[in-house]
């Protein structure tokens, strides 16, 4: 129960906090250990093992303790947490998410703060609502969200804070939207000029405080690059010591060639390599990952700074679009919704289609999770294999009758991976956790896939407590001092004296994700607190109302 001095309201802004007797992991994978922690103005100031007092404490200038029900030195009233019984944890990062297209519509954040989630890595899959120059720059490739197109990071950071966000916004510049503010939605390679200002402009948002790059390399602009125009890129980002993050160009039968590709491409730029949600698509390729995590260490041990992520769901969600042959993309949606038009170039497309229906396409497991108004506006939660059924009509061609109704705005979940898979990659040393997600609160409109609601809650119950999948310290590092190291986010991560006071405090028996296939609309239970900043966003498990979140930045 959190209580405040007697007579004062909560404090908030310039507060000092005391969370006391809870049982701290502290993000560094190291032991947990009774300690009470000490916050004062947005950053810990004491980690005192509360075993040896009993009680907890907050230091003050003179020296003095102030807790309980009394004032801290200098009259601010003290928060106390009583974390007895408890967990208190570093606040998560979420180091693959897409909320840059949603958090300006739903800055709460309230999907995350019900997860202990308290910054958000944006900018993933090639997919960033900056640098947008001209029509044909991205805009929201998911579908989903405000359709922000904003020239620069500068023009993004201003429009989330003014937002007032209740968690931190950490950027990367997606390589999609690079390649559309300067080669539009062509397929074709960039020209000497073209490549020269790319790279302007990833010196720009790096300059401006983007933490890394990234590229999408099954969606369209970002899979009509060559791997030279990756390297040239990921070169640039490492001289200015960015990270590189990439949804490989093949997660189904050349998962091995794609993994290949991303790590030459680290080994050639000198970039440091994250790996997004690494998995393995389709029965024929379940097991592939051990191969995958192989030439991950292999890598690691020739001397590149590779890395990986992974949520914790044996289903995928993407665009629809993205199951087509590359050349049907070539133009953007626009050009796609032409020849869907022209029934011989249709034909053509069911033909590039065909092939992966029941290999790393499978009708039955892709189920409609969102699409704009239309003739199949009442099919969402359906899958194309029952959609397909109703028509009578092969899958392949239900898919291409869906886009073309839909204006090729259609998103799904695609049910084609293997728990064993998720598994291995979650065990592993190297693994950060991320959701992938982007909605965040409840509820909404469409199916969409419960890991906007459910992920960091899901390891502490489903693979921490239930399945023993991973050991609670090992799984609270990979959801906080991980990912913060991979991205050099500065100052947070762990607990620890002088570091930021984004803190969670969560009941390891009771921590769980509600949220299903069937019912994704639903918020985590189990976190009783969160602190971002030292400010109180989550008390008692219901939220504040304060919003202390901003876009952070990356120091030039």
């Amino acid at each position: 129960m959190a209580r405040a001095e007697e007579g004062r309201p909560v404090p908030y802004p310039n507060h000092d906090v005391l969370i006391r007797g809870g049982t701290l992991v502290d993000g560094t994978g190291g032991p947990p250990r009774r300690a009470d922690v000490a916050v004062r103005e947005g950053r810990v100031v004491a980690v005192t093992e509360a075993d040896a007092r009993g009680s907890g404490a907050l230091p003050g200038g003179d020296g003095r303790v102030a807790s309980g029900g009394r004032a801290a030195p200098g009259g601010r009233a003290v928060l106390v947490i009583d974390a007895d019984g408890l967990v208190v944890a570093p606040g998560f990062v979420d180091l693959h998410s897409h909320a840059d297209f949603t958090v300006l519509d739903a800055p709460e954040a309230e999907a995350c703060l019900r997860q202990g989630v308290t910054t958000l890595v944006t900018g993933n899959c090639g997919m960033s609502p900056f640098p947008a120059h001209g029509p044909a720059s991205q805009g929201s490739p998911l579908g989903t969200g405000r359709d922000a197109c904003l020239p620069g990071m500068d023009a993004f950071a201003a429009a989330v804070d003014a937002a007032r966000p209740a968690v931190n916004i950490a950027p990367l510049v997606g390589h999609g939207a690079l390649r559309a503010a300067v080669l539009g939605q062509d397929r074709r390679a960039a020209g000497r000029d073209e490549l020269a200002r790319m790279l302007r402009l990833l010196a720009e948002a790096a300059e401006q405080g983007a933490f890394g790059l990234s590229s999408g390399l099954i969606y369209a602009p970002g899979r009509f690059a060559a791997t030279g125009e990756l390297v040239a890129l990921a070169a640039e980002a490492a001289r200015r010591g960015l990270l590189y993050a990439t949804h490989l160009r093949d997660e189904g039968d050349h998962l091995i060639e794609a993994v290949e590709e991303a790590l030459s491409v680290a080994a050639r730029s000198g970039a440091r390599l994250q790996i997004s949600h690494l998995k393995a698509m389709g029965p024929a390729n379940h097991g592939r990952v051990a191969s995958a995590l192989g030439l991950l260490d292999a890598a690691r041990a020739a001397g590149v700074d590779v890395a990986c992520d992974v949520y914790p769901y044996a289903a995928s969600s993407t665009t629809l679009t993205s199951r087509l042959p590359a050349w049907a993309l070539d133009g953007g949606v626009p050009a796609l919704l032409d020849r869907l038009a022209d029934a011989a170039v249709r034909r053509r497309v069911l033909d590039g289609l065909r092939p992966a229906v029941g290999r790393t396409f499978l009708p039955e497991g892709v189920v409609i999770a969102s699409l704009p108004p239309g003739p199949y506006a009442g099919r969402v939660g359906d899958s194309i294999a029952a959609i397909a059924a109703d028509l009578g009509v092969e899958p392949a061609a239900a898919v291409l009758e869906v886009l073309a109704a839909h204006r090729g705005q259609v998103m799904i979940v695609n049910h084609a991976m293997a728990e064993r898979d998720v598994d291995a990659v979650l065990a592993h040393p190297s693994s950060a956790v991320a959701s992938d997600g982007w909605v965040l609160r409840a509820p909404g409109d469409g199916h969409p896939h419960p890991r906007s609601f459910g992920t960091f809650a899901r390891v502490l119950g489903r693979h921490v407590r239930e399945r023993r999948v991973l050991g609670l310290p090992e799984a609270v590092r990979k959801m906080s001092g991980l990912p913060a190291a991979r991205l050099g986010l500065a100052g947070r991560g762990t607990v620890a004296p002088g570091q930021v006071a984004d803190l969670c405090v969560f009941d390891q028996d009771a921590v769980t994700d509600l949220a299903t296939y069937a019912d994704p609309w639903r918020y985590a239970g189990g976190v009783r607190h969160v602190l971002v900043s030292g400010e109180p966003v989550l008390l008692d498990g219901e939220p504040t109302g304060r919003r202390p979140g901003r876009v952070l930045r990356r120091p030039a």
